[in-house]
């Protein structure tokens, strides 16, 4: 005989699954968040180069002859003066001068990434940088980028083979870029020094 189907449990007419319900949370595997926070995290090269860990400039023989006698004038008036500390400041600063003068710098490797920038051995992450500009020294492009710490306070990097044009794309999406900086009272007198007392002809 056919059941009758008002003697059958209500469990009979119930699903055996529960299809309509998600798993539990602790089952699913989001793929697509793992792949997403691996592209974030990814650190990329923009930009590398290598080129003199500062601009430099051979100078010629009357370059150092005017130095000397400029450097024993003012010995001989600190002499007079008793000031005979001063002197051998003056003498330091000279040995200075000429040794940057003749030694040339070694090549460093600098290199602009998603995180930060990187020169030799040592890592800015883009938070503790500031701005960035450029200026000419020695006829040279040098690249500016100042620091939000008080130290090293300036990363001073030349540009070498490479287009200033490029590594200005490069840190636009990361530092914004001053176009004009005012010259400090040092270089203002470092300016006015070279143009009436060059120590070599251009």
């Amino acid at each position: 005989m056919p059941k009758d189907p008002s003697t059958s449990s209500g469990q009979d007419f119930l699903p055996k699954e529960s299809l309509g319900l998600p798993k539990d949370p602790e089952e699913i595997s989001p793929p697509q968040a793992s792949s997403l926070n691996e592209q974030r995290h990814e650190v990329k090269t923009i930009l590398s180069w290598s080129a003199p860990g500062r601009p430099f400039k051979k100078k010629s023989r009357q370059y150092f002859l005017t130095a000397i006698l400029i450097a024993l004038f003012v010995e001989i008036i600190l002499f007079l003066f008793s000031q005979y500390i001063l002197m051998m400041v003056v003498v330091s600063l000279v040995f200075v001068a000429f040794a940057l003068s003749i030694v040339p710098p070694h090549n460093f490797n600098y290199r602009i990434s998603t995180e930060g920038i990187t020169v030799e051995d040592h890592f800015f992450l883009w938070q503790e940088l500031y701005d960035f500009y450029f200026k000419k020294r020695e006829g040279i492009e040098v690249l500016h980028i100042r620091t939000k710490a008080m130290i090293p306070g300036e990363l001073t990097i030349t540009l070498g083979e490479i287009n200033k044009e490029h590594v200005k794309q490069a840190l636009l999406p990361y530092l914004p870029y001053r176009e004009l900086v005012r010259p400090t009272f040092m270089e203002k007198s470092g300016d006015w020094l070279s143009r009436n007392f060059p120590l070599e002809k251009t």
